[in-house]
């Protein structure tokens, strides 16, 4: 299943179906947008189930062959990385379930834990001598609760609004990743093919509410979710660096 890996990366792009908007419970919805809602969870659960079946091929790598395909990956062998990242998307399903009925729908979550496992897979150092997965469970835990906690919202939005923010949300998250910096509206803009005015709009709009994100102290070095502890499961990097 060589075309695995790349289907992941591709997923946020191609999932307007599958995108099923989180709103809290004392939102106001008019009874059309309650249907849409409603269709959109089938079709989610469908999509949901056929990429299960479809990962469930993936092999696990053996502790060998674990160091093997990340010292490859680290000298930029595409094949070595996608192989990473294939026989762990099972991890990625097994954590998202911890997170459902949290405010994302399964696939939704997948899909943040998938970006979490990329990260892992680009960073990993095997001469550390722990195994892949303790690595990655963290990267994929930090990418979905950041998500999560992103989707908290005060203000009252309508749903396919709340469906084009995650999108614009989703993307920049990903850039972030690929260009070592925060996007810009124009080249989120860029990658979905949108005007940058759309984009610019949603992005204000999002800036209106509350985001972990947010800088705070003195300086502003530091993010809200950067200084929140996880008793459960500490930054590997720090741990063992």
């Amino acid at each position: 299943m060589d075309n695995t890996a790349a289907k992941v990366e591709d997923l946020a792009q191609n999932s307007d179906e599958m995108e099923v908007a989180s709103v809290e419970l004392e939102r106001v919805v008019e009874e059309p947008e309650v249907k849409e809602e409603f269709d959109a969870s089938a079709k989610n659960l469908d999509a949901t189930q056929l990429y299960l079946g479809e990962i469930g091929f993936s092999p696990l790598l053996t502790a060998e062959e674990e160091v093997l395909y990340a010292r490859r990956a680290l000298r930029g062998d595409e094949a070595a990385r996608k192989r990473m990242i294939e026989s762990n998307l099972r991890l990625v399903v097994k954590i998202s379930r911890r997170y459902s009925n949290r405010g994302l729908a399964l696939l939704d979550l997948i899909e943040e834990g998938n970006l979490g496992l990329i990260r892992a897979v680009e960073k990993f150092d095997p001469e550390r001598g722990f195994r892949f997965s303790t690595y990655a469970t963290w990267w994929i835990r930090q990418t979905i609760e950041r998500a999560l906690m992103n989707q908290t919202r005060t203000i009252r939005l309508p749903i396919h609004v709340v469906k084009e923010l995650n999108i614009y949300l989703r993307t920049a998250r990903e850039l972030s990743q690929k260009l070592d910096h925060e996007p810009t509206a124009e080249e989120i803009a860029q990658q979905l093919d949108k005007p940058v005015d759309d984009v610019s709009k949603m992005l204000r709009l999002n800036e209106r509410v509350s985001s972990v994100d947010t800088p705070i102290g003195g300086d502003g070095d530091k993010a809200l979710l950067d200084i929140i502890p996880d008793i459960n499961n500490s930054d590997p990097e720090v741990s063992t660096g």
